[in-house]
C-alpha cells in the first residue's frame, strides 16, 4: 500500500480526529482499517490503543512516529504565509510592497504598475525601510543600513512577514534597480540563500530562487534580473533541487522548451545531494532530488520538450522513471509522449531504450494526437466510438497541447469541440494565447459563450484575465454580431 499524501495545510486537530476515527474502525474490525494496521504498524496489536492509531496515522503519511508528524506540522505553521490574502494597507510602505511583489494568487497585470505609480509619486518609499530597499534594489541605501545593523538582512517584516531577500526576489517593478548588487549585500550580511515560505501552508517552498525564475499557473513574469540573480543565489549556496521552480517552469506553468533554467540548476547539482535545508525541514512531503529529475523528464514527455528531454537524459534522468504527480497518471515518459502526440520526444526516448505499453484504444488516441490520419483509419470504423466513450476529453487535450491539426481530425471523427470538463477546448486555447487553435475551434463550431465550471468565465474572460492579448483580440472580433470571422494574423 503506497504512502498517502498529507493534506494541504495540515492541522494537528484534524489529524487527531482522523486517528480517533481509525481507532474506532480498528476496534470494529473494519477490513480497510485492519489493512492499514498491517501495512504501517511495525507490531500490529491484538487490542489497539489510541497510541497505535496515532502511529499508523503518522506512518501512512511517511513519518516514523506521531511526534515526528507533530514536528512537521509545527514547521509548516512556522513557515506558512498567505501573501495573496493580505488586505490593502493605509501605510504607504506596506501598500507599496503588497503591490510590488508577486503573491501567486492576486497577480493581476496592473499591480506592479500601481506600485510603480506609488513610487513615482513618493520616491522616498524606496528607502522607507530595509524591505522597500530590497524590493527596489536600492543598493546604496541598503549598504548604509546593513553597515549599521547587519541583522536587518534576516529580519522578517513588511506586509507578508518575509525576509528582505524575498521582497527583492519577488518584486516585479518596471522601475530599474540594482537588484544583483542589493542581493549580494544581503547575502554578505547573513541573508539565507535558501530563504523561502510555504504558500498557504502547501509543502512546496516558494524560495528566493523560485521568485527569481518566476513562472507558474498564472504565467508570472521572471524577475527583471532573473538569470543573474538566480546564479548569485546558487553561488551563495541555494539548493538547486527547487521543486517549486521546476513546477512553475514545467508542469504548472506556460510551457516552453527553453532549457536555460534547467542548465543552470543542473550546473549547480539538480538531481544530486540530499535536497538541502527545506528537505531536512519537510522530509517525506518533498520529492527527492532523483525524483525531481524523473518528474522533469515526465513533464518534457507530457508537454512536448525535446530539448529538455535530451538535456535531462544526458544528466542521468531515468528513461523509464515515473513522475510522482497525478498529472502523469503513472505512465512512463515514453507512454506520455506517445499519448500526447509528441513524436520527437517519443523518438528521443525510444532511442534511449524507453518502454511503453498501450492498449488498442490508447494507441488510437495516440494516433489522433499526432494527427496521423492514415494510422487512425487503419484502426477501423469502430475505434472512434470506443475512444469517445473512454476519452471524451481528448479534444481538450489536443487544444491544451496546441495541436490544431489534431483538433480538426478529432472533430471530424465526432469528438465534441465544446466538451466541458472543467473548461472547454477554447478556454485552453485562450489561456495559451494560441490564436491558431482558437480559430480552428471556432471554425469547427466552438461556442465562445460557454463558461468554465470553476470561475464561471468565458474563454475571452480567461484571455483578458491572463493578459493573453493576441487571442483576446481574436475572440473579441469573432464574437461581434454580424461580423465575419477574422482571418489572418492578429496583431
Amino acid at each position: 500500500m503506497p504512502v498517502h499524501h498529507l493534506p494541504d495545510a495540515p492541522r494537528l486537530d484534524r489529524l487527531r480526529k482522523q486517528a480517533k476515527r481509525l481507532l474506532r474502525r480498528m476496534r470494529a474490525q473494519v477490513p480497510e482499517a485492519l489493512e492499514l494496521v498491517t501495512e504501517f504498524h511495525p507490531r500490529p496489536p491484538q487490542t489497539p490503543r489510541l497510541s497505535d492509531a496515532y502511529l499508523v496515522t503518522a506512518r501512512m503519511y511517511g513519518f516514523a512516529s506521531w511526534p515526528r508528524l507533530k514536528e512537521h506540522i509545527g514547521t509548516v505553521e512556522r513557515y506558512s504565509r498567505s501573501p495573496h490574502r493580505v488586505a490593502p494597507s493605509g501605510q504607504l510602505p506596506e501598500e507599496f510592497l503588497r503591490l510590488a511583489c508577486l503573491t501567486y494568487g492576486a497577480d493581476h497585470p496592473d499591480r506592479a504598475a500601481r506600485a510603480d505609480l506609488l513610487l513615482a509619486r513618493h520616491p522616498e518609499l524606496s528607502v522607507a525601510n530595509v524591505f522597500t530597499m530590497a524590493a527596489t534594489g536600492s543598493a546604496a541605501a541598503l549598504a548604509e543600513t546593513l553597515a549599521a545593523n547587519p541583522g536587518a538582512a534576516r529580519a522578517q517584516g513588511g506586509p507578508f512577514g518575509w525576509e528582505p531577500l524575498l521582497y527583492l526576489a519577488y518584486a516585479r517593478l518596471g522601475t530599474p534597480g540594482e537588484y544583483v548588487e542589493a542581493a549580494r549585500l544581503l547575502l554578505r550580511h547573513g541573508a539565507d540563500p535558501d530563504a523561502g515560505y510555504l504558500w498557504d501552508g502547501l509543502t512546496s517552498p516558494f524560495t528566493a530562487l523560485t521568485g527569481a525564475f518566476g513562472g507558474g499557473e498564472g504565467g508570472q513574469p521572471p524577475h527583471p534580473q532573473g538569470p543573474a540573480l538566480a546564479r548569485l543565489l546558487l553561488e551563495a549556496g541555494a539548493d538547486p533541487n527547487d521543486a517549486q521552480t521546476l513546477y512553475d517552469l514545467g508542469l504548472g506553468g506556460s510551457f516552453s522548451d527553453d532549457t536555460a533554467h534547467l542548465e543552470l540548476l543542473l550546473e549547480f547539482g539538480l538531481g544530486r545531494g540530499e535536497g538541502g535545508p527545506w528537505h531536512a525541514r519537510l522530509g517525506p512531503t518533498l520529492p527527492s532530488p532523483r525524483q525531481l529529475l524523473r518528474d522533469e523528464l515526465a513533464t518534457a514527455a507530457l508537454r512536448g520538450g525535446p530539448r529538455r528531454a535530451r538535456l535531462l537524459l544526458a544528466h542521468g534522468a531515468e528513461v523509464d522513471g515515473l513522475g510522482g504527480h497525478p498529472a502523469y497518471g503513472g505512465r512512463t515518459p515514453y507512454e506520455l509522449a506517445l499519448l500526447n502526440g509528441h513524436t520527437e520526444v517519443a523518438e528521443i526516448l525510444a532511442a534511449a531504450g524507453a518502454s511503453a505499453v498501450l492498449d488498442e484504444t490508447e494507441a488510437f488516441a495516440a494516433a489522433c494526437m499526432r494527427a496521423d490520419a492514415d494510422a487512425v483509419a487503419a484502426f477501423g470504423p469502430r475505434a472512434p466510438a470506443r475512444a469517445m466513450a473512454r476519452f471524451p476529453e481528448l479534444v481538450n487535450h489536443a487544444a491544451e497541447r496546441r495541436r490544431p491539426e489534431a483538433v480538426r481530425l478529432l472533430a471530424g471523427l465526432g469528438f465534441d469541440v465544446n466538451h466541458l470538463r472543467r473548461s472547454t477546448p477554447l478556454h485552453a486555447a485562450a489561456w495559451n494565447d494560441d490564436v491558431e487553435t482558437a480559430r480552428t475551434l471556432v471554425e469547427l463550431g466552438a461556442d465562445p459563450a460557454i463558461r468554465d465550471t470553476e470561475h464561471g468565465s468565458t474563454p475571452l474572460e480567461w484571455a483578458e484575465h491572463g493578459g493573453r492579448d493576441d487571442v483576446a483580440a481574436y475572440l473579441r472580433a469573432a464574437s461581434r454580431p454580424g461580423r465575419p470571422e477574422p482571418r489572418g494574423e492578429v496583431v
